[in-house]
């Protein structure tokens, strides 16, 4: 979040910095050894970084790449969607106003279609306006067409508390998707009964210290015994009575919101399952409770969260995306334990060494290659990050700037951001929600609105000058480009078509229902995993999909963007491909599956075989 110190929002600071780049580059030419002595002793990083990406491919001139025509059309008028998100803004500014609420696609009642669900807060209870009704949490059930009718209350799902972050797993192996949700205050376990949900948190255990501001969550298993074990973000150490007690003013007289520079910061949790349908703490044994070596409280203000296998050893690691401290990536040790690593795999900082304002975060292999790339999203004047490590290689490279996302988000403040193949041709773009905290902000810094619209990258290929090519409303449509105060952002094909539609939460006001009006002949796949009795949808697994010499690969988990959750089934794009040579399912187990001559544009099963050879 904001970084009121860093942010100049002005052209002469602009010009300014500029200035003292010139001055600095031209200094380091004239002593080029000696500077670069002094710039590895300074830096945070234990890694010399390059932006410059290496490549044996020539570059082509960014004119001559054709960006196709996608229209993402605006439906939430008309899909039967009539969420509002409230903040609890009434007559004082409170931070937890600013950060929005999230929401999820789950398949909630077993139809086979993406339902969604939307994360609301509520009023603080002294300011709630006289005669307000009490907003609770939303469920709208899809029929499959991309439709919705308003189920919340049948399902057993109208609860009002102060909500933030959502996950989605079948904790309880089931076969019925079951909704976490965090909160300022007390977070909630909803167990899925067979499509009626009831609250389970006091006997699972999950709620935590009642004090906390949770964040972004998600389940994984961390220790691979087959159930669902259960991580969630905290941001701040914060309270009303604190924030007001600051006086913090934008400019002038006019109020603002407190900035997480000058708040404590608080630790996640690790919630193990123990298969009975309760968890235990593990938080404080499994060593993901950093503390800062600088005033030796916790330092983590986390609010983006990514599971993935870094060191393709077989279990899951966790990437922590955190706010103006350095980001997280906490290395299974397979024994129950995590090893915090960020520093050492260059990946907790800037190129410059500095932590940045981090929020969203998704993690894939976007080129086809081995490379593995992580995006965050930034604050204002901040340029989105792209980590990207090729192989084994343990150390990460920024390469924002190289492949064109850096530049291209400098200006806007992002929160949800994703990879996801919106035209089908077989290469991840990316899409990112931006919006800043201030409503007034633009009376401080012209550059900076409230509003930002969402911004669409095209991935036009690694072997283009930008890798990255930003899409405007002559190829997407209006409807997408609209200005909003977005915050989550989560994706699925809600309409069955094949092809991923997507949906923004606004904080303070209703969420944008974008859907994907792709024409043309690309062809696309939806894998789902069946891994029976342990793990069902088999979150942690690698899909590898193989069209002639190219190579797709997806991670299995919903668990992506800001405070949100994606569709669990895995997509692929296939382009012109009519069919598939092989799919390669890589089960969290270590054992690998294989189909062959598999055809395009359907909805795919996969069931775990028996490694049993009886």
């Amino acid at each position: 979040m904001e970084q009121e110190l860093g942010e100049e929002g002005d052209d002469e600071a602009v010009k300014r910095a500029v200035g003292v780049s010139l001055v600095v580059l031209l200094s380091l030419i004239i002593l080029a050894g000696g500077a670069y002595g002094v710039y590895s002793f300074l830096n945070r990083n234990e890694v010399a970084v390059t932006n410059v990406k290496k490549t044996g491919k020539a570059k082509v001139r960014e004119e001559d790449v054709s960006i196709p025509t996608v229209r993402f059309v605006d439906i939430t008028s008309s899909c039967g969607v009539d969420f509002q998100h409230v903040n609890g803004f009434v007559d004082e500014k409170l931070l937890p106003q600013t950060m929005g609420g999230g929401v999820a696609f789950i398949d909630y009642d077993n139809d086979g279609d993406q339902d969604l669900f939307f994360v609301n807060a509520n009023y603080w209870d002294r300011e709630r306006p006289a005669g307000e009704a009490v907003p609770t949490m939303q469920m709208y059930c899809n029929d499959g067409t991309g439709n919705f009718s308003n189920t919340t209350a049948e399902v057993g799902l109208a609860a009002s508390f102060y909500g933030m972050g959502v996950a989605v797993g079948d904790y309880d192996n089931d076969g019925w998707r079951d909704l976490y949700v965090t909160a300022v205050g007390e977070n909630r376990l909803f167990r899925n009964e067979k499509g009626q949900f009831k609250d389970v948190t006091e006997t699972a255990g999950v709620a935590g210290m009642g004090k906390d501001w949770g964040s972004s969550c998600g389940f994984f298993d961390y220790n691979n015994d087959g159930r669902l074990d259960l991580f969630v973000c905290n941001y701040l150490d914060w309270s009303a009575k604190d924030e007001l007690s600051l006086e913090i003013t934008l400019t002038g007289q006019i109020p603002g919101y407190a900035k997480p520079q000058i708040m404590p910061g608080t630790f996640p949790y690790l919630f193990r399952n123990e298969g009975d349908g309760t968890f235990t703490d593990v938080s404080e044994e499994s060593g993901i409770q950093i503390v800062d070596p600088q005033n030796k409280r916790p330092l983590n203000k986390s609010l983006g969260l990514s599971f993935v296998d870094v060191n393709g050893d077989g279990w899951q690691d966790v990437f922590v995306a955190n706010d103006t401290v350095r980001n997280l990536l906490l290395v299974n040790q397979k024994d129950g334990t995590f090893l915090e690593d960020g520093e050492r795999s260059n990946i907790a900082y800037d190129d410059k060494g500095n932590a940045r304002g981090a929020m969203g975060i998704d993690a894939a292999r976007f080129r086809s290659d081995d490379s593995l790339g992580f995006i965050i999203g930034n604050f204002a004047l901040e340029p989105a990050s792209l980590y990207v490590k090729q192989g084994n290689n343990p150390i990460f490279t920024d390469e924002s700037i190289g492949t064109g996302l850096g530049p291209e988000t400098r200006i806007e403040l992002t929160f949800g951001m994703f990879f996801f193949d919106y035209d089908l041709d077989g290469r991840l773009d990316i899409l990112t929600a931006n919006g800043h905290l201030e409503e007034e902000i633009q009376m401080k810094f012209k550059r900076q609105t409230y509003l930002q619209a969402p911004h669409l990258f095209w991935n036009a290929g690694e072997e283009q000058r930008s890798e990255f090519v930003t899409v405007d409303h002559r190829k997407c449509g209006k409807d997408l480009c609209k200005p909003i105060a977005g915050r989550g952002l989560a994706y699925a094909d809600i309409d069955s078509d094949g092809d991923l539609d997507v949906v923004i939460t606004a904080v303070g006001s209703h969420p944008r229902i974008l859907r994907n009006d792709l024409a043309g002949d690309h062809h696309w796949l939806e894998v789902s995993l069946d891994a029976g009795k342990l793990n069902r949808d088999g979150y942690g697994s690698t899909i590898a999909v193989f069209c002639g010499d190219k190579k797709m690969e997806r991670f299995v988990s919903p668990t992506r963007s800001y405070l949100s959750q994606t569709q669990i089934p895995a997509h692929f794009g296939l382009g012109e491909n009519a069919s598939i040579d092989r799919i390669v399912v890589t089960w969290p187990d270590g054992q690998q599956q294989e189909l062959v001559d598999v055809k395009a544009d359907q909805r795919l099963t996969v069931a775990k075989q028996s490694s049993d050879p009886n």
